[in-house]
């Protein structure tokens, strides 16, 4: 393969511009990320500690590996709802090892709300369940739940993608040989119940670990009895009596120790295929990557030096480089894993969406994962371009994207506009992990194209002709309201990624997805590449 040759000059001034606009995102990021981190409030976790609990990171701490890797996912969702008073969606979800195997944490933080499930929450728990069934992980289940919010029972219970659908995911698993692990450390109430009765072993630590259907105030108002919740749902009850429960903890640490214990004696985790390669660190400097990317989406930069930064070696085979140029395509091996990568160096022409095709069917032949680095406004509109069939090219690549056999992967670096959303494997089209940049943005358009389409719609209005300050005022939303949506903290809010990710860990976090789908079987190639 060849080597990437930089022409990065770190000394230039839009180069130490861009890094320091850059640092300051970074600085946002962290400083929102410790403000998840502290859950309900130095109050509520007082309250959670003097009832003989640890907090939900400090059980993440001692369920891993000592010094091991935890890729946290959406640890921002929520933010800026709700007042902030639900951080992190009131969940904490990641993967991480456990006794040397990697598994999926879904960890509910009882001093926000008490864990009850948010809208957010149940999407949070949802996605962590479909990426350990895509990749065959483990489920451990860290349970202090107090069910579903009610006065948000319409948003969270009756759907297909609500509460409901997180015990048919877990049900459907077990059923695939994916274990299925819970331990009680609270109130499992409701809903919550559910958790650890569908889990295939269950740990529940005695004297604060609950399970009931229906708590003492349900079981009062529904059938005129009168009792405790110890007794009621209990851990000696649930261990000795009703069998709910398989492993009596006297304390949290002892219910973490036993969950490793249980993990310890899964069967092996089928390895890697022959094609791992011993990793190899990039000839470049990762924050480089702080300099080449600018937090003004506007300033062009060569996505190769993005590429370089990442890639074992920087090496990097470059597929078709003279033809279809705003579309980078090529091979290499990110962490000793190979890897196609498809990444955005412009608007997508006819030319370029026919090439990323191809691409995509050569990945496919060889069974290989492929990566899309977006930096996107869309594909190329005009008269020459519909003339030229950038409809009919355009769906070539997006077919091709969505029927691809292989692992898919997607980090948005920069815009995610329009259909080019959709074209480099948007969150509508499942990519195994997304991530986001701080610097990212995600819309249908800019806030300026989005102006300025709203803004001739309502002046060829049929009713009556806007004055120029309806006209002014307009746009003055239509800015406002595409600038605030298209933020990428408006994005992990909702869950449209899987995290905001900093450039400098962005190899270390593909190097991870990658050795999950690793270990996975392949669909073997079905026909034969073609030229689109």
């Amino acid at each position: 393969m060849n080597i990437i040759d930089t022409r990065v000059n770190r000394s230039s001034d839009t180069f130490q511009t861009n890094v320091a606009r850059y640092t300051q995102l970074l600085e946002n990021l962290r400083a929102r990320r410790l403000e998840v981190m502290n859950g309900g409030g130095e109050a509520m976790m007082r309250r959670h500690r003097e009832r003989g609990k640890i907090p939900v990171w400090e059980r993440i701490n001692k369920l891993l590996d000592p010094f091991s890797p935890f890729l946290e996912l959406s640890g921002l969702a929520a933010w800026g709802q709700y007042d902030n008073e639900v951080p992190a969606a009131g969940i904490i979800t990641g993967i991480g090892m456990v006794s040397g195997r990697p598994c999926m944490l879904i960890c509910n933080d009882a001093t926000v709300k008490g864990g009850s499930f948010f809208r957010e929450t149940v999407k949070k728990h949802v996605r962590a369940q479909e990426i350990a069934e895509e990749n065959g992980l483990p489920v451990l289940y860290l349970v202090d739940c107090g069910g579903a919010f009610l006065p948000q029972q319409d948003e969270v219970f009756p759907d297909k993608d609500h509460f409901g659908n997180t015990f048919f995911r877990q049900c459907r698993m077990s059923a695939k040989g994916i274990p299925q692990i819970s331990a009680v450390f609270g109130g499992c109430t409701a809903g919550g119940a559910y958790i650890p009765a569908l889990s295939d072993e269950v740990v529940i630590v005695r004297g604060t670990g609950r399970i009931h259907l229906g708590g003492p105030p349900i079981v009062k108002a529904a059938v005129n009895e009168i009792v405790d919740g110890e007794t009621l749902g209990g851990a000696d009850m649930h261990v000795h009596v009703s069998g709910v429960a398989d492993y009596l903890a006297e304390n949290e640490a002892a219910a973490l120790l036993r969950l490793r214990h249980i993990v310890a004696g899964f069967p092996a985790r089928p390895s890697a295929s022959n094609t791992v390669r011993e990793p190899e660190e990039p000839l470049y400097d990762s924050e480089d990557l702080l300099g080449i990317v600018s937090t003004d989406l506007k300033q062009p930069y060569d996505v190769r030096e993005v590429i370089a930064r990442l890639v074992d070696g920087s090496r990097f085979q470059e597929f078709k480089p003279d033809f279809g140029s705003s579309l980078v395509c090529g091979f290499a091996h990110c962490m000793g894993y190979p890897v196609g990568i498809i990444a955005n160096n412009g608007v997508l022409f006819s030319d370029s969406s026919v090439k990323g095709a191809h691409f995509i069917e050569l990945c496919n032949q060889r069974n290989i994962p492929i990566l899309f680095l977006q930096n996107i406004s869309g594909f190329m509109v005009g008269t020459d371009a519909e003339r030229g069939g950038i409809a009919r090219h355009s769906a070539k690549l997006v077919y091709a994207m969505a029927t691809a056999r292989v692992p898919r992967y997607t980090v948005i670096i920069g815009g995610s506009y329009g259909a080019g959303n959709y074209g480099m494997c948007g969150r509508g089209f499942n990519p195994r992990f997304l991530f986001s940049w701080p610097s990212s943005r995600i819309a249908t358009m800019s806030s300026e194209v989005a102006t300025t389409v709203l803004t001739d719609l309502r002046k060829s209005s049929l009713k009556k002709a806007p004055t120029q300050a309806e006209l002014d005022q307009l746009a003055e939303e239509t800015t406002r309201q595409f600038t605030e949506q298209s933020d990428p903290y408006y994005a992990t809010s909702r869950l449209w990624d899987d995290g905001i990710i900093e450039p400098t860990d962005t190899r270390r976090v593909l190097g991870l997805c990658l050795a999950l789908s690793a270990t996975q079987p392949q669909e073997q190639a079905q026909s034969p590449v073609y030229r689109m």
